[in-house]
Parts: structure tokens; C-alpha cells; sequence
């Protein structure tokens, strides 16, 4: 019907843009992303442009073509449709991931410095630089890039925390991650904190006092699960059966949710892969929230 209506020479221009974004809704919905691309593309400069670009970006993030969808973001930015900074610096973390991943190290390192300084409020960037640096062998560079993310983006410390005490251990700087992870620590407590704070410990008995000052301030069946670990019960049988028990328990409050459609999993996504949405998931555990 909306290609009949587009057919027609008595069509008002007001019309007809609105017949062309109809048709261009019908190819998304039929999923025929190639004709909806075509169809949106010709609503630049009409009343419709604002709503075709942003189908445009959902169309260039669906199919994974992030150099089209930063020109979109570009524009939709330039048009003031909102801030687009964070995706922005979301399409150069991927950019830069796959040409990691094709041996071009040197443009990762650039995208990757783009991205920071287009958003230096996303963890992700400065977490993707950091690993960049480390597998690069400057691991002082990239114990300094999170330390820039606990400055810039401090709600993304505890995805960060582990590879923080990984590379303070490597770099001889356990007081400063210590100090980092404390201060984090005391302005919200979390597992990802705690576990970080308790590999610098080196001794047992100080690891399981730092599982049990988080005790303190949280009860955290994940935690205790951890603190039970070192405690040995009257009847080795029972120790392996109450241990294995507690794991079980805790497995599924180690995951994390998206607060968007509520899809959970092991690991923490920028984009969830149920919904689609962009840092949707918190820093915190499914026990945390």
C-alpha cells in the first residue's frame, strides 16, 4: 500500500515523506534491513529525518557496521537529538577490538584514545586501554588507566578491581591498588572489591578477615561461601558437602542483570544481548542490587 501511495504523481511532499517512513518501518519490521536502509536514507532534509537516522543507527548496530554507525551518532548529535558520546565511544571500542584482534595494534591503541577522550565517564574505554597496554608489556601504563578510570568513572571500579591487583602485583604498587580499592570500598561495598582486596592480603588468615569486615557492613551469601572456605568443619565429608552446597547457592547471585530487560549472565555486557541496549548492566553482582 505505501509503495502504491509513493507511486503516485498527485502525492504531496508532506505525504510522501510520510508514506516513505511507513514503508521504511514495514522493511525493519519484515527484518529487510538492506531496503529499510535504502528507504530511510531518502528522508534526509523531511520531517521524518530525526526518526530515520535513529533507525539507521539501530540498523548499523544490529549488523555490526560501527564506522556507519558513528557517522549516524555524528549526526544525530550535530542535529541535537541528544548526546551521543557514550555510543560513540562504544563504536571505537569495537573499531579498535577488531583491529586488535587483525594485528593492527597501533590503530586499537588510536581508537582506543579516542574513546577515552570522547567519554571519559565510560569505564569500558579506559578498561580496553588498560589491556591493550598490558598485552603491549606496559603494564605501568595500564596500571595508570584504571587508575584514570577510578578518577573519571568510579561506579566501574569493581569490574576493573581484579585486573587493578593483577597489575599492582606485577608493578610492585599493591599500596597504591590498596588504598584505591579501600577508598571504593568504603563508598559502597562490593564482591568484586572485596575478592580484589583480598588477593593483595597474601596471608590466609588476613584474606578471611577481609571477607569478614565485608560481613560486617553486607551479609553476602557469596562471600561467606568464600570466608567458609578456610574453615575446617569437624567432619571433612560434611566440609565438602557444606562447601560444594554454598557454591551452588551462590552461583547465581554472582551474575549480572540488565536493569533494562532483566536478561542475566556470568559475565557483565556493555550491550545486553537480549535487549540491546547500552550500559544496561550495572558494576554489581545480582546479590548486590
Amino acid at each position: 500500500m505505501h509503495e502504491h501511495l509513493l507511486s503516485r504523481a498527485d502525492l504531496s511532499s508532506k505525504d510522501r515523506d510520510r508514506a516513505q517512513h511507513a514503508l521504511a518501518l514495514d522493511f525493519l519490521k519484515a527484518g529487510l534491513l538492506d531496503r529499510a536502509e535504502a528507504a530511510l536514507n531518502k528522508l534526509k532534509g523531511s520531517a521524518f529525518e530525526g526518526e530515520a537516522l535513529l533507525a539507521l543507527l539501530g540498523i548499523y548496530e544490529r549488523s555490526r557496521d560501527w564506522p556507519q554507525a558513528k557517522v549516524i551518532a555524528q549526526r544525530l548529535e550535530a542535529a541535537e537529538q541528544g548526546s551521543f558520546a557514550t555510543r560513540l565511544a562504544h563504536y571505537l571500542c569495537e573499531e579498535a577490538d577488531i583491529a586488535q584482534r587483525g594485528g593492527d595494534g597501533a590503530q586499537a591503541l588510536r581508537l582506543l584514545e579516542e574513546a577515552v577522550q570522547h567519554a571519559p565517564q565510560l569505564s569500558r574505554g579506559w578498561m580496553a586501554l588498560s589491556s591493550h597496554k598490558a598485552q603491549g608489556g606496559d603494564r605501568v601504563g595500564a596500571f595508570d588507566a584504571l587508575l584514570r578510570l577510578n578518577q573519571h568513572a568510579p561506579q566501574g571500579l569493581p569490574l576493573a578491581a581484579s585486573a587493578l591487583a593483577d597489575l599492582a602485583r606485577q608493578t610492585g604498587r599493591q599500596a597504591e591498588a590498596v588504598a584505591v580499592l579501600e577508598a571504593s570500598q568504603e563508598r559502597a561495598p562490593s564482591i568484586d572489591i572485596t575478592e580484589a582486596l583480598a588477593s593483595l592480603c597474601g596471608e590466609p588468615e588476613a584474606t578471611r578477615n577481609r571477607y569478614l569486615k565485608h560481613l560486617e557492613r553486607e551479609p553476602s551469601l557469596v562471600i561467606t561461601a568464600k570466608w567458609l572456605a578456610g574453615e575446617t568443619l569437624s567432619s571433612e565429608v560434611a566440609q565438602v558437602q557444606v562447601q560444594r552446597s554454598l557454591e551452588q547457592a551462590s552461583g547465581p547471585l554472582k551474575r549480572y542483570r540488565c536493569a533494562a530487560c532483566g536478561f542475566e549472565a556470568r559475565q557483565h555486557f556493555w550491550q545486553c544481548p537480549g535487549c540491546q541496549a547500552w550500559d544496561s548492566y550495572p558494576a554489581r553482582r545480582v546479590e548486590e542490587l
